[in-house]
C-alpha cells in the first residue's frame, strides 16, 4: 500500500533545491579545477566537465526516479542491494572487468563505461542494516555483516571507504538500540588492526607522518598538502575570483576529485568558502526534519539516517583533510568533486531522502 503524499511546501522541497545548487555549482568548479589537467592529459580542457555533465543529467534523472518509488521498496528489497553490492566488490577482482589504477583496483570497467562499486554498495550496506536492525541487534551476525565487505575493502585498498563503511554501519546499529559497549570493545580491537595497516603500507605511512610532520619532505610525500596549504591561504577573505587559481595548474595532486575545496577556497575565499559550507548545513538539517519525523517507522529512519550518516561523514573527513586537522584519506566532497558514479549515487540517495519527506 502506498503512503499518503503530503502537499507542499515541505523540507523535502528546500533539500531538493540546495541539492541541484551544490551540484550545479560542483560542475563550475570541476571544470575550474581540472582544466590544466583534463588539456594534459586528453588535449580538451573542458573532458572533465563533459564527463561530470553526464553524471550530473544521469543522477538527476534517477533522482527523479527515486521520488516516485514509495520507500519501503527499498526496505523490502535491502537484501537483493545488498548481495548485488556485495558481488560487485567482489568484481573488481576479476580479470577484464576489475581495473586497477594507481595501486588499486576500484573500479568496473564495461565497456567505455567505468564505476566504482563501492559507490553502490554504500546504499546496499544501508538498505540493508535499516532492514535488518529495525528487528534486532545481534551482534555476531553485525559483525560478520560489516566485516565481509570490509574485508573487501581492504583488499581493494581504500582505507577511506573503509573508515565510511564502518562508521555507517557502527552509528546505524547504535542508533537502532544496539549496546555502545559492543562499539567501543570493537573500536578497541580495530584500531590497532588499522594502525597495522597503516604501518605495512608504504604510502598510508607517508602520509601519516608527512600529516605529524608537513616539513619532513616538502618536494615529496609533503608536496600535496603544503600545496593545499597554499591554495587556502592564497584565498584569503574573498579569494582570487572565479577562474583565477594558480594551484590548479599541476599542483595540487588530485585537484577536482579528492582536493577540490582548496580550489574552491582559493577562488572565493573564506567567505564564499563558509557559504558552501552553509549550504551542506541546509542540507543536513532538512533531511535530519524529514528523518526525525515521528511518523516514520523505525527502519524507514534508520534508511534516511544511514544515507545523513554516509553523506555527512564523507564531507567532515574531506573538509578536515583539506584544512590539515587529519591525514588525507582518498574521500571525495559530496556533489563538488569530479566522479559520475559518486554522483550518480548521491543524486539517488538524495532522492530516496526526498521520497521519504513526502510521505506520512
Amino acid at each position: 500500500m502506498h503512503s499518503k503524499l503530503e502537499s507542499p511546501p515541505k523540507n523535502y522541497l528546500v533539500l531538493f533545491v540546495v541539492t541541484l545548487i551544490m551540484s550545479l555549482l560542483g560542475l563550475l568548479f570541476v571544470f575550474e579545477a581540472s582544466t590544466a589537467e583534463s588539456f594534459l592529459l586528453f588535449g580538451n580542457q573542458y573532458h572533465f566537465l563533459i564527463q561530470h555533465g553526464i553524471g550530473l543529467v544521469f543522477g538527476l534523472i534517477v533522482l527523479g526516479i527515486a521520488t516516485m518509488i514509495p520507500s519501503q521498496f527499498w526496505i523490502k528489497s535491502s537484501l537483493i542491494w545488498y548481495i548485488l553490492g556485495l558481488s560487485l566488490l567482489l568484481l573488481v577482482f576479476v580479470p577484464g572487468l576489475g581495473i586497477e589504477l594507481n595501486g588499486a583496483r576500484r573500479w568496473i570497467s564495461i565497456g567505455s563505461a567505468r564505476f566504482q562499486s563501492i559507490e553502490f554498495f554504500k546504499f546496499g550496506l544501508i538498505a540493508f542494516f535499516a532492514n535488518w536492525l529495525s528487528k534486532h541487534q545481534k551482534f555476531p551476525p553485525f559483525l560478520f555483516l560489516t566485516g565481509l565487505p570490509a574485508l573487501l575493502v581492504i583488499l581493494q585498498p581504500d582505507l577511506g571507504s573503509l573508515l565510511l563503511l564502518l562508521a555507517i554501519a557502527g552509528s546505524m546499529y547504535f542508533v537502532a538500540g544496539g549496546d555502545i559497549k559492543k562499539i567501543l570493545g570493537l573500536l578497541s580491537i580495530g584500531i590497532p588492526i588499522l594502525i597495522m595497516i597503516i604501518i605495512f603500507s608504504p604510502y598510508r605511512l607517508k602520509r601519516l607522518t608527512t600529516f605529524i610532520n608537513p616539513e619532513s619532505d616538502p618536494l615529496g610525500a609533503s608536496f600535496h598538502i603544503r600545496q593545499i596549504t597554499l591554495a587556502l591561504g592564497r584565498g584569503g577573505w574573498t579569494g582570487q575570483g572565479i577562474g583565477n587559481s594558480n594551484q590548479k595548474y599541476s599542483y595540487i595532486p588530485e585537484a577536482s576529485t579528492d582536493s577540490i575545496f582548496s580550489i574552491i577556497a582559493e577562488e572565493i575565499g573564506f567567505l564564499g568558502s563558509l557559504a558552501i559550507f552553509s549550504l551542506f548545513i541546509i542540507y543536513f538539517y532538512n533531511a535530519n526534519k524529514i528523518v526525525s519525523d515521528s511518523k516514520k517507522t523505525k527502519s524507514i529512519k534508520l534508511l534516511g539516517f544511514g544515507i545523513i550518516i554516509w553523506i555527512g561523514i564523507q564531507v567532515i573527513l574531506n573538509l578536515s583533510a583539506v584544512v590539515g586537522l587529519v591525514p588525507l584519506t582518498g574521500v571525495p566532497l559530496p556533489f563538488f568533486s569530479y566522479g559520475r558514479s559518486a554522483l550518480v549515487m548521491l543524486l539517488f540517495a538524495t532522492g530516496i531522502l526526498i521520497r521519504i519527506g513526502k510521505e506520512t
